[in-house]
Formats: C-alpha cells, structure tokens, sequence
C-alpha cells in the first residue's frame, strides 16, 4: 500500500527535488530493495500528485547518481551499489576487506591442484617453463554475489605440503605469512575486458559485459615472486581507488 504524500504549496523545495529525496530514502531504508522494481511513472503521478516528466526528472537525477536503471520492458529497479575496492594500494586479504566495509565474505575454491607452468606463468614467477606449480581458483563472494573470479598460481618448490590448506577458510596471506613468505609487495595491471561464456556464468553476469581484469605479482623476502594471480571483477558492482603520491 502506497501512502499519498500532499505537496505543501508553501515548500519551496522543487517537487522533482522531494520525489528524488523521497525516492532515496526508501531505497536507502531497504523499502525499495536492490534490485527491486520501483513504481511505475504512471503510479508515481498518482502518488506523489504531480506530473509525469516531474517523476520522469527525479528519477533520471537518481539514475545519473547510480541509484536507479531504467531497464527495457521491464520498468526501473534499484541498483546494486558499487564496492569501493581499495587493494590497488593496500596489501590486505579479500576477507579483511570485505569484514571492513561491513560486507559477509565467502570463498569457493573451484580448482587447487598440481600444475605444470605456461611460459607466460613461469615468466611471472621467475621460475622455468614446466615447473610445476600450485593451481589455486577462487569464486569469492559478498553478501552471497559473486564479485571476483581469481586464479592463482604459487611456485611448488618453495611450498611444500600447501595442498593440505583449505583456502575455503583460510586466508591465502595468512597461510603464506605463516611459512615464511609473506608477501611485502605487489605489482598489478589493469586492462579492461569483455567477460567469456565462463566467467559470466561464474560472476552471473551477460556474456561481453565489461570486467575488470588484474595481472598480480606477489613478491616475499628478497623481492622473490611467491605469487601470480589473475583476478575478475564485476564491472558493474565494483570500483576502484587509486592512491597517488606526489613525487619529490
């Protein structure tokens, strides 16, 4: 049931402005949830007693502020709001991450298993082609969403025995913190790339909607690689923050 809101002729805040804050409240209050449709602009006319390009107009500001998505044939939904990720200039676990912004992480190991090593794999851990490796493939979680499929590939000579961890709870650092290798330092790349069959399946995303698409190099002690890992993020729930210093 739809409670009628009565404009008060002497308010002089906008009318579009009102239904936009108005609209945000309850999005923000989780009465309109994400993903959720909102009224239609017909209901809205009707509900908030004014005109409909005056709902039309509140609804574009919350559209172009990322609140709303006018969807075809379907109507306007609530938008999944964006994971303001900030490993770009932070060494610190997914987990940690997440459990800071107030987010439920969850990790699916989908492959960890015995590998032998791809040129462009050796290349980035320093180690020969056909070495063998640990092929580590994670789905991780927040919220119950899938945000990022990562694949990571360690060097077996340095980890003896790193099959019997189970990366479902433990903590990929944590765990290489705990033998010895900790990693001190980071090198990433970002490109940005249209997801395949299988990586939209997995993050349950549209085949070609873009992803974001990390090349990561772990280094330990003696800036020795220890890690190389190949993350997937959602384009559309995730983005990312940039720290940068001035030089001297």
């Amino acid at each position: 049931m739809h409670i009628v809101v009565i404009m008060n002729p002497k308010n002089k805040i906008p009318r579009h402005l009102f239904i936009q804050q108005d609209l945000l409240k309850k999005i923000q209050s989780g009465e309109y949830a994400q993903g959720q449709l909102i009224p239609k602009e017909t209901e809205l006319t009707k509900i908030y007693k004014v005109s409909r390009p005056t709902v039309r107009q509140a609804i574009q500001y919350l559209a172009n502020d990322g609140y709303l998505e006018r969807r075809k044939r379907r109507g306007t939904i609530v938008k999944q709001q964006k994971i303001n990720q900030e490993f770009t200039h932070i060494i610190e676990s997914y987990d940690s991450e997440m459990n800071r912004k107030g987010l439920h992480p969850r990790t699916q190991v989908l492959t960890f298993k015995i590998d032998k090593a791809t040129n462009d794999i050796a290349n980035h851990l320093e180690i020969n082609e056909q070495d063998e490796i640990y092929k580590l493939v994670r789905l991780r979680y927040a919220e119950n969403k899938p945000i990022v499929l990562v694949t990571t590939y360690l060097p077996l000579k340095l980890l003896p025995d790193f099959l019997n961890n189970d990366f479902e709870q433990e903590k990929l650092y944590s765990v290489l913190q705990k033998m010895n290798f900790p990693v001190l330092q980071i090198r990433r790349k970002l490109d940005v790339v249209k997801a395949d069959e299988t990586t939209s399946d997995l993050l349950d995303i549209e085949e070609g909607n873009p992803i974001f698409y990390f090349h990561s190099i772990g280094y330990t002690h003696n800036r020795i690689p220890i890690e190389y890992s190949i993350s997937k993020y959602r384009g559309d729930i995730n983005s990312f923050i940039f720290e940068l210093n001035h030089s001297a």
